[in-house]
């Protein structure tokens, strides 16, 4: 779809909608928020994901704003909740009444109430993480609000082209998506005034103090969701390569039991979905290599958090990785292959490399650290979101 046929379909949706929206605004102007509140987060849900982490560090470092988190898709765990659970920052949680096709017309009610709730606030600022129902509502925001959206996949962009115009800002997690955005508006012919509206910011995490040792035998683990995209049965694969040698352990954490099952991989260690952060730093401490096999990707906030504890990355050359891991300098790329076997292979070749050299481990991994530490500190994430979103 091209930019000036998203603009015609997203017209034709706001003549119908319309009776709906505005009764919604009616109920928002009788019904309204009991909290004064400026800075306003839209987020699908509470779900584990990188992008759900990057919308509570958002909060937590505007928290002065007094922020509101709006939920809108139903949650698959709900696990990442506790990172909002602020006395300073309050959650809705809307999935009952929006997320349902059959009463479709109830979502767009919800479009006019939040929209009056934003419109009353004087300044207000409406951030949007990867949300469907935000991307709604921005059409029905007054134009003096701030409105930004955050961007961590290209696979957003089709859609998201139609609400360019009420966009202030869009924030992009690694310079590939910018890169993407930018020659997507070229071809489309996006207006060029809406181009330079278009920012990177590097996502943050804590860094931990370094304690890195190398672990026999050799602990290589992956680290994400279970989803078609992450290929993790391409790790089962490669660690059932491995699983006669004595030098090198294989670990899971996430919900990779909905692509592979763990039953018959009795040699590697199944951890689940965890929340407890001790249990992850632990992890993360006794880890060595973390392998990604993804068929795309943004930057994974699991790359950055390895390299911080100093653990070597392995992974497929996609999406925005090779914009922070430089081959056989801070971690190792394997070059993407619509031939699985040859990713395989080059993961195979890669961890005999380390097994055969360790000192090629240790050098490697105190470069992915010293790069996380310069790039993702929470200092400057929080300094350029202010910058950017409080103009």
């Amino acid at each position: 779809m091209n930019y000036q046929s998203s603009l015609l379909k997203k017209n034709i949706e706001l003549i119908i909608m319309s009776p709906f929206v505005l009764a919604g605004k009616l109920a928002g102007r009788i019904f309204r928020l009991h909290h004064s509140h400026q800075l306003f987060i839209f987020c699908p849900s509470a779900d584990i994901g990188g992008s759900i982490r990057v919308n509570a560090d958002i909060a937590i470092c505007l928290k002065d704003k007094s922020p509101i988190v709006i939920f809108s898709k139903k949650p698959k765990n709900n696990k990442f909740l506790h990172l909002f659970e602020s006395e300073k920052i309050r959650t809705i949680d809307l999935h009952r009444y929006i997320d349902n096709k059959a009463f479709h017309f109830i979502n767009f009610f919800y479009r006019g109430v939040i929209a009056e709730w934003i419109n009353r606030v004087d300044h207000p600022v409406v951030v949007g993480g990867e949300s469907i129902f935000f991307y709604k509502v921005l059409p029905h925001i007054k134009r003096s609000a701030f409105r930004a959206d955050l961007c961590h996949l290209n696979t957003w962009f089709n859609y998201s082209q139609a609400f360019v115009e009420y966009l202030d800002a869009r924030i992009f997690s690694t310079p590939k998506i910018k890169r993407d955005a930018q020659e997507i508006y070229l071809r489309n012919k996006v207006p060029v005034k809406y181009h330079d509206r278009l920012h990177f910011i590097d996502n943050k995490i804590p860094i931990p103090v370094a304690k890195k040792k190398i672990n026999k035998p050799l602990s290589v683990i992956y680290i994400g969701r279970g989803a078609p995209q992450k290929r993790v049965h391409l790790v089962a694969e490669i660690a059932k390569y491995f699983k006669d040698d004595p030098r090198i352990h294989f670990s899971f954490v996430g919900d990779v039991d909905k692509i592979i099952d763990p039953l018959s991989y009795p040699y590697c260690t199944f951890y689940g979905n965890l929340r407890d952060d001790q249990k992850l730093e632990e992890i993360y401490n006794n880890s060595d290599v973390l392998l990604l096999t993804s068929k795309n990707e943004g930057l994974p906030l699991a790359v950055m958090e390895m390299m911080a504890y100093g653990n070597v990355i392995i992974s497929t050359a996609v999406g925005g990785i090779p914009d922070y891991i430089t081959d056989g300098e801070n971690g190792f790329l394997i070059q993407d292959s619509k031939y699985e076997t040859e990713i395989i292979r080059q993961a195979i070749t890669i961890l005999n490399k380390l097994l055969e050299n360790p000192s090629l481990l240790q050098k490697i991994s105190l470069k992915g650290r010293e790069y996380a530490v310069e790039h993702f500190g929470g200092e400057a994430f929080c300094k350029n979101y202010r910058r950017i979103l409080l103009h």
